[in-house]
């Protein structure tokens, strides 16, 4: 141990850390940050270190089999993307404990991290469009205009994140110029992932604005949030949170919500039938998964990257690395209507 330390606990240097990174961070991300390092602190708290300064590599490799185990094995093995996660931003945590003289120097690059795979990066599947297509029919014949209709509808039609669908308010809807304006707010609580980079106008169709009236008119719940504002996606209590919008999404893209099971499941005694284990099925889609499904559909329609990039806030790496699950072929074919053979 160095002498030009200075003591200090694990769930102190964590508070600091956070403390430091929540002016660049949004709220989201923060917690993020939050919840991964408690399990490092959990683990320093069973492991009987109480001092950073005392910190050893062995401690981390022992870290890092604890925490892909689940927690010492109290709960299920962790997958590898979520295991990068947590020892990503415990390099982070680490390289500014070292700035405050909690670690010695170097400490992080003592963090090995996993390497991931193509398909281990771009976990959540998507959804395809013949069920998107399958989901949003049902929902507009038997549910036209209700609350799952517009989040299912906006979702896939626009592919935007879940964060900006919930920021959205009943003002930002523009019926005349048949758009919805995204807005960063973060006074409010309501930030976009990127920032004032991620505000933008986002065109909608006349079915589009048609259905967003009729919810507004008649569906959605008249309350203001705690600053004032009017939500577009609304619960009794106000602007409808993130998990709610999830389980939404989850529910409605069972397959034996509107269909028959392709597992071979019984969906009157199915496990993932119950609120809780949705998001277990195969089949389920997430918000997430709805957002690349767009995205996927919309390149294959021949759509230009920058035409994409620039609707659904995302640069062109990430979109061809992570969203684009167009094939080589099907990119050809693409290529073949702009530059027709000679």
């Amino acid at each position: 141990m160095s002498d030009d330390l200075e003591p200090i606990g694990p769930a102190e240097a964590m508070e600091l850390y956070l403390d430091h990174r929540e002016p660049e961070l949004s709220a989201k991300t923060l917690e993020n940050h939050r919840y991964r390092l408690r399990s490092f602190v959990s683990f320093c708290e069973e492991e009987g270190i109480e001092n950073l300064n005392a910190l050893t590599g062995r401690d981390l490799h022992k870290y890092r089999v604890w925490r892909r185990n689940g927690d010492g094995e109290r709960y299920s093995e962790i997958s590898k993307v979520t295991l990068n996660g947590n020892l990503q931003t415990l390099r982070k945590f680490l390289e500014f404990c070292a700035s405050i003289d909690g670690v010695e120097q170097g400490m992080r690059e003592r963090v090995l991290i996993p390497e991931l795979e193509d398909e281990e990066i771009s976990k959540d599947v998507m959804l395809d469009e013949d069920r998107a297509h399958e989901i949003l029919d049902h929902l507009d014949r038997f549910r036209y205009a209700s609350r799952p209709h517009v989040i299912l509808s906006l979702l896939w039609h626009t592919g935007m994140r879940l964060g900006s669908l919930r920021a959205l308010d009943v003002d930002d809807f523009d019926f005349d110029a048949k758009c919805l304006d995204l807005c960063h707010r973060p006074e409010s609580e309501t930030p976009l992932k990127n920032k004032h980079a991620a505000e933008r106008s986002i065109a909608v169709g006349e079915y589009h604005v048609e259905m967003l009236e009729a919810y507004i008119e008649n569906n959605r719940h008249d309350v203001v949030d705690d600053y004032g504002r009017r939500p577009l996606i609304t619960s009794a209590q106000g602007r409808l949170t993130e998990s709610p919008i999830r389980r939404i999404c989850y529910k409605w893209t069972l397959p034996c919500e509107i269909g028959e099971c392709p597992h071979d499941e019984d969906p009157t005694t199915c496990e993932w039938r119950r609120k809780d284990n949705r998001p277990d099925c195969p089949s389920s889609r997430s918000p997430h998964g709805i957002r690349r499904g767009s995205i996927t559909k919309h390149l294959r329609e021949g759509a230009p990257r920058d035409v994409v990039s620039d609707r659904m806030n995302v640069t062109q790496d990430v979109l061809e690395r992570h969203y684009d699950e167009t094939t080589s072929r099907e990119r050809m074919e693409i290529r073949r209507e702009f530059v027709p053979d000679v």
